[in-house]
């Protein structure tokens, strides 16, 4: 079984001196965070789901992705026709229950401001048993992954599978990443995740707050 691994050094930050103050500036401007409650989860690492790929198309692409976490359901708008494959591939792993009870295992809040789900191993280097190539690639702008963006981890071209990260601060980062959706409800439990830190203190790790996916909900 082939992997997608997503290492530390998977989600690389390209930043000038400029960027880097800029970034800082904003994720400053916004430290007052609402309060969130999150409830206890039997969530933990584990074997990922066999899932086979979809082979075509549906005529209908999802429009939402609702994940109902143990802190609050995260509702997340796809991009549609922009990123049709993997908007289908991440359907079929949501439907089939492979995000079911999965722990966001790595949170970043330094330089690039994320908190990554999407693998059940909760190791970072999990994935179903299939890749896909990019769609949707950013510019390579300053602060091109806005927060709000919902975007694909990957470890190189072509290797998606099924973890992504959720942007909670304006984040620089190299034109490599697809973006599929953006946060419509549930952006200040991400922004709360952040606020608590990551364990053993640092900037890049395991959040201190656990939040685990309970259940994917597709609307088309």
């Amino acid at each position: 079984m082939k992997r997608t691994v997503i290492a530390a050094v998977a989600i690389s930050v390209l930043l000038s001196p400029s960027a880097v103050a800029d970034t800082k500036s904003r994720a400053a401007k916004n430290v007052k965070v609402a309060a969130i409650k999150c409830g206890p989860t039997k969530a933990s690492g584990h074997a990922p789901k066999d899932v086979s790929p979809a082979q075509k198309l549906p005529r209908k692409l999802a429009r939402t992705f609702t994940f109902e976490t143990n802190c609050g359901n995260i509702v997340v708008t796809t991009v549609g026709a922009k990123a049709p494959i993997t908007i289908t591939q991440l359907s079929t792993l949501a439907k089939r229950g492979y995000f079911d009870n999965s722990l966001c295992h790595r949170l970043t809040t330094q330089g690039l401001y994320v908190l990554q789900c999407g693998d059940p191993t909760a190791t970072g280097s999990g994935g179903p048993n299939f890749t896909y190539g990019d769609e949707n690639l950013p510019t390579a702008t300053v602060n091109n992954y806005p927060a709000g963006t919902v975007a694909m981890a990957n470890s190189g071209p072509g290797t998606n599978g099924s973890q992504f990260f959720l942007v909670f601060a304006d984040t620089t980062l190299g034109a490599n990443y697809t973006i599929w959706g953006t946060i419509t409800q549930g952006l200040d439990i991400v922004k709360a995740i952040a606020k608590a830190g990551v364990k053993g203190g640092g900037a890049d790790g395991t959040p201190n707050q656990t939040i685990a996916i309970n259940r994917v909900t597709v609307t088309n």
